[in-house]
């Protein structure tokens, strides 16, 4: 029997209005400077850590002599570190952080010639001539932004989140995260003292730096920190990339055959999910029909093979779950069925383990993989799927991984058309990861709780799509186990999964965004041991098909498998839908349990929800809502393209979009009091900028940000237009009066920071949406629009944008009058 979504969803891009946009001044605020007492203190401290920093200036005969010092620079709360950034002078900044006080630090390179200009903005804040309008110091938003300054040690600029390797002579990888324009120097740097550097295609490019992988001590890398001006930051770079495997038991079953026999398969020109994992074992009949030989490919395909080397038989695992889903109910289901999507697959990991004397940059890795598909069958669409993580690396910041994985989604990677020059012209692809394992540990009295395990590299992608897992799966089966008690509820969150509850809300996106079965794990009767057990479990298809062509998986490798089954199940589907659509559908469909709700409803202050958001995400994501509406349930979809800024004269905001909701005022006013739901979600893909500050400010990391804002109560469109868009107001009519938030959002306005997609949901009654129905798409700042280049000022982009109508009585038909709105012309009306 066909279920409630069979709807289709309602086009509402034609619905948009491109309109010019200006933002309001930021009105942070930072500390009250006494102008006497805080000029002195600063330039005492500036001439105390330039003497400091001429003693660290390196003597080394090798070495031409340094031509600058390096300061360590805290600033004021609220002030942005490229305050400081002096291109003229040759000032330059590098690494910046935040430590556990919130106190930010950045490192700043000071060439000598630069030294008496940077003195006199000291000088001529502190005894110059007062501004006539205002009587302000010259120079004070400069130097109010200094806290103090210090001279700089190595650990200035050190970024990775492991502590800085104690032996001075023990020999390793670094990362040397380069100055774009300064790469050639370091380099020669490198040559000069004998250091060997990673060969170029191991090198990772940026906007503004360039990653170079040496093998160096760290007596060396601390003479090449102060020596040249090119190294911005400094990072590890021996990643280690576990698979998180728990340990499971196979089990034969003898209904294989005939379900690959009731399935129709799909053709060559199907979507498929590419599996970036250890191989997979094309023998098994349940995967054969559906991966071609050409389609398995390996970075190493002489050396490694193509097939799966995992002793758990990790990537056949993933492949029978992106195919099939979970095989339990299919081989008791004499059904016929119909396949609409297939597989790929491509080694990214080698039998026996890389040399740990070679670089190890898995960002250029995954980047390699990503292309190796694309170069056999081009046409096809794709998303891929990895569930390979940097084993206990949280991801709270970007990575050279992570980093790589956004530049591979928004298509700006090498590989990619550099004649392509708009990203909305650009390959986009759709790249789906797991957001890690807790420890399987079998003593219960240890367990720690979950929010202790964040969320691994290189899951914080911005543009990435990363998976959690949660669990209805309670009932426990196995032999000797019946009396034992599934270690969650139903509804719950899986106990594989880890969250980013403990990343600072205001820099790191909210991961994971969906979640997915997961499996359980099971308690024995006296609380004091647990284990992962078969039913507990999904099933899926196995490497070893002779002897087990039937196993047990779980945890988050099998939640994202799924998930990558759900993308390819909506591509085919809605074949034109961009991959920020995909992803936004996905993560729309996515909805909270019923304890996960619980939790939320019983948090009123939004803030203390974003914990909760951080731990389960969006919610479980579910194909039929994804790809279809239900008679009480419906989706708004739009694709658009927008140029967030624009270069004439000065580099600007450029336009924002408004859109009207076809929501018929008469449909509202007969639900009268109903309770209704309205959740938008806006997807798009940043191009990354990692390194300097990109770490404690989101908008140094993104090329772009966009964000939504819906017309309150009793706000006519004229009012609204002049609240969100700066452009619409007056000549001088500077900003609105603050009017406070909408506080029928689960998340409020606070809760849109960082990250690339972005979503919330408003509840009320259904009267009280009345005169609601304009929504504005509006850019905020990004590094494009810091770009003297005119060409990158003025790149234009795209998003996917989702909005969901929705009420709790099943009976009523609100899909009808909302299809029949959307065909009636639209106006705008005069603002004012």
């Amino acid at each position: 029997m066909p279920g409630r979504f069979t709807l289709p969803h309602i086009d509402i891009t034609a619905r948009s209005t491109s309109q010019r946009y200006k933002g309001d001044s930021s009105n942070i605020q930072g500390t009250p400077r006494d102008r006497i007492e805080h000029g002195r203190r600063v330039q005492n401290e500036l001439r105390v850590a330039l003497q400091a920093a001429e003693r660290l200036r390196p003597q080394d005969p090798r070495l031409p002599q340094a031509t600058g010092l390096y300061l360590e620079v805290e600033l004021d709360r609220g002030k942005k570190p490229d305050i400081l950034d002096s291109s003229t002078q040759g000032v330059r900044m590098g690494a910046s952080k935040v430590d556990a006080a919130n106190r930010r630090t950045i490192s700043l390179y000071v060439p000598d010639h630069a030294r008496p200009a940077f003195e006199q903005i000291l000088d001529e804040y502190l005894n110059g001539e007062l501004t006539p309008i205002g009587q302000k110091p010259k120079n004070k938003t400069k130097v109010e932004a200094i806290e103090s300054i210090r001279v700089a040690h190595i650990g200035t600029r050190w970024t990775d989140p492991k502590p800085i390797p104690a032996d001075t002579q023990a020999m390793m990888w670094w990362a040397l995260w380069c100055h774009a324009d300064s790469v050639d120097s370091v380099l020669d740097l490198c040559a000069r003292l004998n250091v060997r550097v990673a060969d170029e295609e191991r090198r990772m490019k940026f906007p503004e730096v360039t990653v170079v992988p040496v093998l160096a001590n760290r007596v060396t890398i601390e003479l090449m920190m102060f020596a040249s001006e090119g190294v911005a930051e400094l990072r590890l770079a021996n990643d280690t990339p576990t698979f998180f495997i728990d340990d499971i038991e196979g089990e034969e079953h003898d209904w294989v055959d005939g379900l690959a026999e009731r399935i129709t398969w799909p053709g060559a020109e199907a979507p498929a999910v590419c599996i970036l994992d250890a191989g997979i074992n094309r023998g098994h009949s349940l995967i054969e029909p559906a991966l071609t030989p050409q389609d398995m490919h390996a970075l190493k395909p002489d050396e490694w093979g193509v097939d799966d080397h995992d002793d758990d038989g990790h990537g056949t695992a993933m492949a029978g779950l992106a195919l099939h889903g979970d095989l339990t109910a299919a081989l008791s289901d004499r059904s016929e069925k119909v396949l609409t999507h297939r597989l790929e697959s491509v080694k990214v990991l080698p039998p026996d383990g890389f040399d740990p004397n070679e670089p190890q940059s898995y960002g250029v890795f995954t980047q390699a993989a990503i292309v190796l598909p694309e170069i056999e069958v081009p046409e096809r669409q794709r998303v891929y799927c990895m569930a390979v993580t940097n084993d206990n690396i949280s991801g709270a910041f970007a990575s050279l991984w992570s980093a790589a994985i956004d530049q591979a989604a928004v298509g700006r990677m090498i590989a990619d058309d550099d004649n392509a020059e708009d990203d909305a012209q650009r390959p986009k692809r759709l790249v789906i990861v797991s957001a890690g394992n807790v420890p399987a540990d079998t003593d219960f009295l240890a367990l720690r709780s979950q929010d202790e395990y964040p969320i691994e590299d290189p899951a914080q992608a911005w543009n990435a799509l990363t998976v959690g897992g949660y669990t209805d799966l309670v009932n426990i089966t196995d032999d000797g186990y019946t009396d034992w008690s599934p270690a969650v509820q139903a509804g719950e969150l899986s106990p594989h999964s880890r969250n980013s509850t403990r990343w600072q809300h205001g820099i790191a996106p909210i991961k994971p965004e969906i979640l997915m079965e997961g499996g359980n794990r099971a308690v024995n009767p006296a609380r004091t041991e647990i284990l992962t057990v078969d039913s507990l479990s999904l099933l899926t298809t196995g490497k070893d098909v002779g002897n087990a062509p039937l196993v047990a998986f779980d945890a988050t490798s099998a939640a994202t498998a799924q998930a990558g089954r759900l993308a390819a199940q909506l591509i085919a589907d809605h074949p034109d839908c961009w991959p920020e659509t995909i992803r936004a559908l996905m993560v729309h469909s996515a909805e909270w349990t019923a304890p996960m709700r619980e939790l939320i409803d019983r948090t009123p202050a939004k803030r203390d929800r974003y914990a909760l958001v951080r731990r389960f995400g969006y919610g479980v994501a579910s194909y039929d809502r994804a790809t279809a509406c239900a008679r009480n349930h419906l989706a708004m979809v739009a694709q658009a393209e927008i140029q967030p800024y624009q270069f004439e004269g000065g580099r600007e905001f450029n336009q924002c979009h408004y859109y009207r909701l076809p929501i018929p005022a008469a449909m509202l006013e007969e639900l009268d009091n109903e309770p209704v739901e309205l959740k938008v979600t806006l997807s798009y893909f940043i191009d990354p900028n990692p390194g300097l500050s990109a770490n404690v400010d989101p908008q140094r990391y993104q090329s772009h940000g966009l964000r939504f804002d819906l017309q309150r109560r009793n706000e006519s469109f004229g009012r609204f237009k002049l609240r969100v868009n700066a452009a619409e107001r007056p000549k001088g009519g500077g900003k609105l009066r603050h009017e406070g938030s909408d506080p029928r959002w689960i998340l409020g306005d606070d809760s849109i920071s960082a990250g690339s997609l972005h979503c919330d949901v408003w509840t009320g009654r259904a009267v009280d949406l009345l005169q609601r129905e304009w929504l504005c798409i509006k850019p905020v700042n990004g590094w494009c629009r810091k770009r003297s280049n005119r060409t990158i000022c003025n790149r234009m982009t795209r998003y996917g944008l989702v909005v969901t109508l929705k009420t709790a009585n099943v009976d009523l038909d609100i899909y009808t009058p909302v299809d029949l709105a959307v065909r009636t012309p639209i106006e705008i009306e005069n603002p004012l």
